[in-house]
């Protein structure tokens, strides 16, 4: 488990009070879905949910992984079924679809947290075409394309969606991340933009936006391992409050100050950004 330091806990990350009774009764004898479930948050919102008798539909590429989460919370309360899928992959993003609209009582919850993060200069990736179209195959294409399936499930069971977003969607965009961004920014645009007509359908939305936080995804970066992160037993809290306040969207009290030094500095910053890149690259 994941601790803070004294400041993080302080200024990034304050602590706040999950009403687990609320959570229990919002949830007991739904049927929820989790994409990217087989480690970080996606894993650790599954634990934190075992004690709850709902429906847990697990899905990840990393099959052992998901029958070792399953066997463990099958020994409370909550029911789980896994899947093993490949979202960038669109017959097997079918096959899981195919066993959505199969449930016998539908699907009232869908939190979409797979993803893909890559650090690359642009530099090195004249030659690596593949890494933009498989980011944004699974930051954008894969959780739009389960979305207009399920849809008239959740229409059905007056569903939540619930998108796992970065702070990055808000702020100014920063040299070498350039697939990322893009990709997580699409989709946090599309969601956004059909949010009010999911509304419309009885479909609650939420959108949260997550600064660093620690997962099995930041390890390869080695410059995050002195950054303040955020711990997924944390994250897990965060969703487990906006699935029974079904605010529309979270982020930390800090970034609207980022916000509004991306107004205020745009020019600033790409000035900065700039002298950053060509200092970087002679270095090299």
């Amino acid at each position: 488990m994941h601790s803070y330091t004294f400041l993080e806990k302080i200024l990034f990350f304050p602590p706040f009070w999950l009403n687990k009774q609320k959570l229990h009764s919002c949830l007991s004898g739904k049927t929820m879905l989790i994409t990217g479930a087989s480690s970080g948050i996606g894993r650790q919102l599954a634990y934190s949910l075992a004690h709850i008798p709902l429906h847990l539909i697990l899905v990840a590429r990393q099959e052992e992984q998901l029958i070792t989460i399953k066997k463990d919370i099958e020994q409370s309360k909550a029911k789980v079924s896994i899947f093993r899928a490949d979202l960038r992959n669109h017959e097997e993003a079918e096959q899981l679809l195919v066993f959505l609209h199969r449930l016998p009582d539908g699907l009232d919850i869908f939190v979409s947290n797979a993803g893909l993060s890559i650090q690359r200069s642009i530099q090195d990736s004249l030659d690596r075409y593949h890494d933009f179209s498989r980011t944004m195959a699974i930051n954008y294409f894969a959780p739009v394309q389960l979305l207009l399936s399920i849809i008239p499930l959740l229409q059905q069971n007056n569903g939540h969606v619930i998108n796992i977003s970065t702070i990055n969607t808000r702020l100014l965009p920063v040299p070498y991340w350039a697939a990322y961004q893009a990709s997580k920014s699409a989709f946090d645009t599309w969601f956004r933009s059909a949010s009010p007509e999911l509304e419309a359908m009885r479909i609650s939305t939420t959108s949260i936006y997550l600064p660093l936080v620690k997962t099995p995804m930041i390890e390869p970066t080695a410059a995050y391992k002195q950054m303040p992160a955020m711990s997924s037993e944390h994250v897990a809290a965060i969703i487990g409050k906006v699935l029974y306040t079904k605010q529309r969207t979270f982020s930390p009290w800090w970034l609207i100050i980022g916000e509004t030094a991306s107004v205020l500095f745009r020019g600033t910053w790409d000035r900065t950004a700039s002298r950053f890149a060509t200092k970087r690259r002679k270095r090299q």
